[in-house]
């Protein structure tokens, strides 16, 4: 709520650049300061993301709601060579100035060549801009120096107060004049609202170089708006194309149900007459002529090569599925709201922290099931394989950003809160999910292993394991690769992305549409008498996770103008933490829904 009479001030945020993805703080650059900076607090994913919220020179007054305030001079600087190249150094990567008020980001209002009446929202403004004096060939660097601010507010006719609901701004490159030495207090030439004089246009631009003087100067506008404080957010989270994603879900729906339709023909028809004529053979040469998957009884739930790694990973792709869950759930019902900045990557941190009880008791499980009994190796791999893998890479890439003085680099303390959360919480709580899963009875195979393993005869083709894994993960991608294009957009294009009804629904076809395909492929793969199942029912929805990395790769070459190589490894180095988890994702949903499928059919076949 603002009374009337309240100062406000204006918040700096980073300073952000789609070409470079190297955030920097706002005084990096030599913009007027107050006199003292003060730090506003930033959660744990602010941190990450890279912001730093400052105060800064800029004021809105509100008591003066219906007057304009006009050609307000912030301050004064005149730059020399080093300065005016750090100036030169940002418009050249396309740096954006980001601001806040009233916890509002600044937004420059674009208008839609398309529709005359609505608008598309660049978040911040360029630091400035380049281009060339009429007649000279000679490009120029200019500044902006000029800010129109525009406030929106909702007046509450119960109380008399408004509410701010907009901050909008249109930045102007101008060279100010004024008589006399500057001392802070002159009126200027170029902006004098007594005059009527007011900067419109950039038309005798600010230049920067050597020795040039900038004046800072700012209007603030107050418009009253509709919009009610409770949707004060929608323009910003206003989706341009509603019908792609709906257009992507049904796509993706297709997929589920043609296999959905294979699924249940190959349950009903297949498997329906299979057991029922086999459970009535009387005699066992009928028996031994029998072919298919009831051949491999004796070996189907024989333990895999290296199933110490596959409890690890099935653990830690329950760690995963969980924190996506609940993430998604808490941000359908509306609680992660973006102007929590920074309170998604919060969430999902300190949820993986936490379902690190079920990573414990899901591969323990699985891990008694093989006849293992060395549960505490189990649960320090599940604890410490993949988080260790994804903190080496992300500590390199942390280094890369220190090195280009970035304020993207995470401080020394937010580092050891990290692994605070890794191994002062996470790791505990494996341990407790671990030894509940041990304390438990393993489960029992519905059949019996033979002693000596039956030889796989020789497989066509097709049914060679790389390129059935490799078949198997281009319908998962299929399924999700239109929503990950918005998502790399939100990302990499700096845009909100809070389209989480859409991607719940996205995400619940993931899951259907890998559990099914790795049931075929699984049932087909036991049909020609191989039962070496375990591993590739994992890999089967997991190579979806390759597809995954390869269509980054696309993204970047084609929609990025990424040029820096520490921005290049930047992307490429968080898009393998994000194709990593993706791969242990999908391949758990692909491994337990195999799991189930085997353990139905083998437990409703009789065998002497």
């Amino acid at each position: 709520m603002r009374m009337q009479g309240d100062e406000l001030m204006v918040k700096v945020n980073k300073l952000s650049s789609t070409k470079t993805q190297l955030p920097y703080s706002y005084y990096s650059l030599p913009y007027c300061s107050p006199k003292s900076i003060v730090d506003s607090a930033e959660n744990l994913g602010e941190v990450l993301r890279g912001d730093r919220i400052e105060n800064s020179l800029y004021v809105v007054r509100l008591f003066k709601m219906q007057q304009p305030e006009l050609c307000k001079a912030a301050c004064h600087i005149k730059l020399n060579a080093k300065t005016a190249k750090q100036f030169k150094e940002k418009i050249d990567d396309e740096y954006r100035v980001n601001m806040i008020l009233d916890n509002l980001p600044l937004v420059v209002p674009i208008r839609r060549p398309d529709q005359e009446s609505s608008f598309i929202y660049q978040h911040g403004f360029h630091v400035g801009l380049k281009g060339q004096y009429a007649g000279t060939k000679e490009e120029k660097y200019f500044i902006h120096n000029h800010l129109a601010f525009t406030v929106k507010y909702h007046k509450d006719p119960e109380i008399d107060a408004a509410r701010i609901v907009g901050f909008e701004v249109k930045p102007f490159s101008i060279k100010h004049g004024y008589d006399g030495e500057w001392n802070g207090k002159n009126r200027l030439t170029t902006c004098d609202p007594h005059a009527k004089r007011l900067v419109m246009s950039s038309d005798s631009p600010q230049e920067v170089d050597n020795k040039k003087e900038i004046i800072f100067t700012y209007d603030v506008d107050f418009q009253e708006s509709d919009v009610k404080w409770a949707s004060r957010w929608d323009t910003y989270l206003l989706m341009a194309d509603d019908q792609i994603h709906w257009f992507s879900i049904v796509n993706s729906l297709m997929i589920v149900l043609f296999l959905s339709g294979m699924v249940a023909m190959i349950m009903l028809r297949t498997l329906y007459r299979d057991i029922s004529k086999y459970n009535q053979l009387e005699t066992q040469e009928e028996a031994q002529e029998e072919t298919g998957w009831k051949l491999v009884h004796g070996d189907v739930f024989r333990p895999p090569k290296h199933s110490d790694l596959l409890c690890v990973y099935v653990g830690t792709g329950v760690q995963f599925f969980g924190m996506i869950l609940v993430t998604m759930v808490f941000a359908v019902l509306g609680f992660l709201s973006p102007s929590n900045r920074g309170g998604l990557m919060t969430a999902m941190l300190l949820l993986w922290v936490f379902m690190g009880l079920f990573a414990g008791y899901a591969s323990v499980r699985l891990y008694k099931l093989f006849k293992g009994t060395e549960w505490k190796t189990i649960t320090l791999k599940t604890a410490f394989m993949f988080p260790a893998g994804v903190f080496v890479i992300f500590f390199i890439l942390n280094a890369l950003i220190w090195g280009q003085k970035s304020s993207g680099a995470v401080p020394f303390g937010t580092m050891f809160t990290l692994v605070f959360l890794w191994f002062g919480i996470s790791v505990p709580l494996v341990f407790i999910g671990s030894y509940v899963g041990f304390k438990k009875p393993a489960i029992e195979d519905p059949v019996k292993t033979n002693k000596i393993p039956r030889q796989i005869p020789e497989q066509a083709w097709y049914m060679n394991p790389i390129f059935s894994i490799l078949v198997g993960g281009i319908l998962p991608f299929g399924a999700v690769f239109i929503e990950l294009f918005f998502i790399l957009t939100s990302i990499w294009l700096q845009q909100f992305y809070y389209i989480f009804g859409f991607l719940f629904i996205v995400f619940v076809i993931l899951i259907v549409t890998c559990a099914e395909i790795t049931v075929v492929l699984c049932y087909f793969q036991l049909c020609s008498e191989d039962y070496l199942w375990w591993w590739r029912s994992y890999l089967t929805s997991g190579s979806s996770a390759l597809y995954m990395f390869l269509y980054a790769a696309f993204y970047f070459f084609t929609k990025l103008d990424i040029t820096k190589p520490v921005s290049a490894a930047l992307y490429f180095g968080y898009m393998l933490i994000g194709s990593y988890a993706f791969f242990v994702l999908t391949g758990t949903i692909g491994f337990y829904a195999c799991f189930w499928f085997t353990r139905l059919i083998y437990s409703s076949v009789k065998i002497d």
